[in-house]
């Protein structure tokens, strides 16, 4: 009899252990987890840098016809942006050829669309000289540059604030356009007086370059080698007067 009562007692502490266990088993696959998630910051990709964009419309003053793609005005506007810690898209958009008036801008707009991407941030529009040149009516400039304008203003993503318009500069000063000097320099300004009062009319900011293109009667060094377009030095006046109007918008 003891031994079956001792054989009872093993028995009765070998199944207690065994429920122990399993026991402790099921509580730890059940506990809560306290453990951290820690990711590193360095696997965390960053957002995409949105970079400010410029768009250019004209004609061989935007594109810089006789100097590198560098002294362009559009392109030494965004440098001196930069220079302010914004982040802007280089080289600048550009939607201009030698030669063109305000119909072939338009025209040529229409063209380079599908390769844009608005809405730009900042929208240069410089056009007229070659309606003088080829001495188109001034109604039909009136007409057209406005239409040039609406779409500057469209591509702005409708933002007015955001067009800088240029005076047409004057020729006449250079060795291209010396022999007929007091003729240019007078038509020049007829058609000066359209865009600009288009632009007041509609709110849109007006820089004029013209007085400071006459300086290269007495300064050779703002003309270019062609003798008829403006030096890279000439441009960065342009740009000297843009980028402070245009950096507090972007800030």
């Amino acid at each position: 009899m003891r031994k079956h009562s001792l054989l009872h007692r093993w028995i009765v502490i070998v199944l207690a252990l065994s429920t122990l266990s399993s026991f402790y088993a099921c509580t730890k696959d059940n506990a809560p987890n306290n453990t951290s998630v820690i990711i590193d910051s360095n696997s965390v990709p960053n957002p995409p840098v949105v970079l400010k964009k410029l768009l250019a419309l004209g004609d061989s003053y935007s594109i810089g016809q006789g100097v590198s793609n560098t002294e362009r005005f559009p392109n030494q506007t965004i440098n001196k942006i930069r220079a302010n810690g914004i982040l802007m898209d280089y080289p600048g958009s550009i939607v201009a050829q030698t030669g063109w008036t305000t119909r072939n801008l338009l025209n040529g707009i229409s063209t380079a669309a599908p390769n844009l991407q608005p809405p730009y941030d900042l929208v240069t529009l410089l056009i007229g000289v070659n309606n003088q040149y080829q001495r188109r009516d001034t109604n039909e400039y009136k007409i057209e540059f406005l239409e040039c304008l609406n779409k500057a203003i469209a591509y702005s993503g409708n933002r007015p604030g955001r067009v800088f318009v240029l005076s047409i500069p004057d020729y006449g000063v250079t060795p291209f356009g010396m022999a007929n000097a007091a003729q240019i320099a007078l038509e020049i300004d007829r058609f000066n007086r359209i865009n600009k009062e288009i632009c007041i009319n509609n709110g849109i900011d007006y820089t004029d370059i013209t007085t400071s293109t006459r300086l290269a009667a007495n300064d050779p060094d703002l003309i270019c080698s062609d003798s008829l377009h403006p030096s890279g030095i000439e441009y960065e006046k342009w740009a000297e007067l843009l980028a402070p109007k245009m950096i507090p918008l972007l800030r």
